[in-house]
Parts: structure tokens; sequence; C-alpha cells
């Protein structure tokens, strides 16, 4: 395993979730240390991933974990927030985002079925 692959592993840990496994590629194998790796996403937008060191403070500060308990925020453009489902046995590599300021209050909209093919 290298160092993101323990990272991500120990964030699942701690957290009793599991990352989908193609989310979990990307994150070990493109993303790694950049502190703000963005892409351009077939919505147009410019969208910002976090690393795994950022992972949990973002979601932390958000109250991802209250809100939205089966979901993890792996990304953000602006007010947006990008997700992937983490709860165990039924993680998913769909990509689904909501306005995080109706977080918990509104349905996640669908972007994508997975990271790869929600690059534009």
């Amino acid at each position: 395993m290298n160092r993101y692959a323990d990272a991500i592993k120990a964030i699942e840990n701690d957290r009793d979730i599991l990352f989908p496994p193609l989310y979990r590629q990307f994150l070990s194998e493109e993303i790694k240390d950049n502190e703000c790796y963005e892409i351009l996403a077939v919505n147009g937008c410019y969208v910002c991933f976090y690393n795994a060191h950022d992972l949990v403070e973002r979601n932390e500060t958000y109250q991802i974990h209250i809100a939205a308990p089966h979901y993890f925020m792996i990304g953000q453009d602006g007010n947006v927030g990008y997700f992937v489902r983490v709860e165990k046995h039924k993680e998913s590599d769909e990509i689904v985002s909501v306005d995080l300021g109706a977080l918990g209050s509104i349905a996640m909209d669908s972007e994508a079925s997975d990271i790869y093919a929600f690059r534009g």
C-alpha cells in the first residue's frame, strides 16, 4: 500500500465508513497530496477535490456526519458540495451534489456515475 492508501484506510477505520473503489483509486492515484485538485466537470463547473488529509476537516466543518450521515463530501465549487455514499456495504461511486446551505433539507442531485465520468 502507498501512503495515500494508508491515509484513506485510516479515515475509513476512524469513521466506520467505506469509500467506493473508483473514488478511492482517484484519491490515491490522482489527487495525492494536492491541496486543491481542480477539474472541469461535465456540468461545466470547476470543482476542487480534497486530498485525504483535508477530507475529514472539510466534513467536520460542514457537519456532514449530522446532515448526511451516509455521505462524505469529497469536493466543492463555492457553496455546492460534491459527495459519494460511504455507508458500509452500500457505498457508491455515484457523484451527487447539493447546495451546502440546504444540506439535509433537500434531495441531492446526481451528477455522474463515478468520479471519472464526472470529468468534462
